[in-house]
């Protein structure tokens, strides 16, 4: 029955006061409920089709877990490309570096005494400022001036902000004693680098503090190994992020899908249940090779 407005109503029975009555009600069902006091509608077809859609969007973890097991070879190929490429490219891309490390020990000895304790604390408040001025522009220059230390062969000399990136100091925990390590593509030239601030420190800094020079406890010797990169490790992250991405790909791919390959796939985002599924194939080629095969059968049959 059709009525003005455009929206569709049918006739129910209603029982009121023992007698039944007929009126008209929209066709949509719609529930109603008494929460507080308060009358609350819902449209039960829009939350239908709300949840529908919910439901069609939640992405199943069995069937990616299935589709990535079904590829798992294209996986081990990915991670086997992965660490491939990034071999090379740490090989033949990446030049080696070198590593030379000296020591130093803090001292505060006045007047050439015997080391006391409160020695000891003031040498350990100053290790913080010797680790500053280690890395001063005076000190920094003063060794590219004594090594000759150039930018490029026969180019200008050393900068000083590249000289203080090969350079980190550290402070051993609860110790006075400084460890100077020297990072360079030349494994002689780190160990230079390293003893010569040594020297030049023991110059500059007492000059500069008014206490006494620090205490060579070790000195640097050019490295026989490199200290990077690492051809195992960056091999296995290669191989890792190779196998990550071809996954990431799969599953793209897998969403990005909208075609049915499957009756589950109609029933469930049509909510249609499919009544029969007619197999792909070449109906000319399967009726040759039935044709063929009775044939055969013919000819040896006596």
């Amino acid at each position: 029955m059709d009525v003005p407005g455009g929206r569709d109503y049918e006739k129910k029975v209603v029982f009121a006061g023992g007698r039944q009555r007929k009126e008209n009600r929209p066709r949509q069902a719609v529930s109603q409920r008494l929460c507080g006091g308060i009358w609350m509608r819902k449209d039960s077809r829009a939350m239908d089709q709300r949840w529908q859609q919910d439901e069609n969007n939640v992405v199943d973890l069995v069937e990616l877990f299935d589709l990535l097991w079904g590829h798992a070879w294209q996986l081990v190929l990915g991670m086997v490309l992965g660490a491939a490429v990034a071999l090379g490219a740490t090989w033949f891309l990446i030049l080696p570096r070198y590593e030379a490390a000296a020591s130093i020990y803090i001292v505060s000895a006045s007047n050439h005494a015997v080391v006391d304790l409160t020695d000891l604390q003031i040498g350990a408040q100053l290790t913080a400022d010797y680790q500053e001025l280690l890395l001063s522009r005076p000190l920094m220059e003063d060794v590219i001036q004594q090594l000759g230390l150039k930018e490029l062969p026969g180019g200008q000399a050393l900068p000083v902000e590249k000289l203080r990136e090969m350079i980190q100091i550290t402070n051993t925990p609860d110790t006075r004693i400084l460890k100077i390590t020297v990072t360079s593509l030349d494994p002689r030239q780190s160990a230079d680098i390293a003893n010569q601030l040594v020297e030049q420190a023991s110059v500059y800094l007492p000059r500069i503090m008014g206490t006494e020079k620090p205490r060579l406890v070790e000195a640097a010797i050019p490295p026989e190994s490199k200290s990077s990169p690492s051809y195992v490790k960056n091999s296995v992250l290669g191989g890792l992020l190779g196998a990550v991405l071809w996954a990431v790909a799969l599953v793209l791919g897998h969403l990005m899908n909208d075609t049915f390959v499957t009756p589950e796939d109609v029933e469930r985002y049509l909510g249609i249940q499919p009544l029969a599924a007619i197999p792909e194939g070449n109906l000319e080629t399967r009726r040759r090779k039935s044709k063929h095969h009775a044939g055969r059968k013919g000819r040896r049959s006596p």
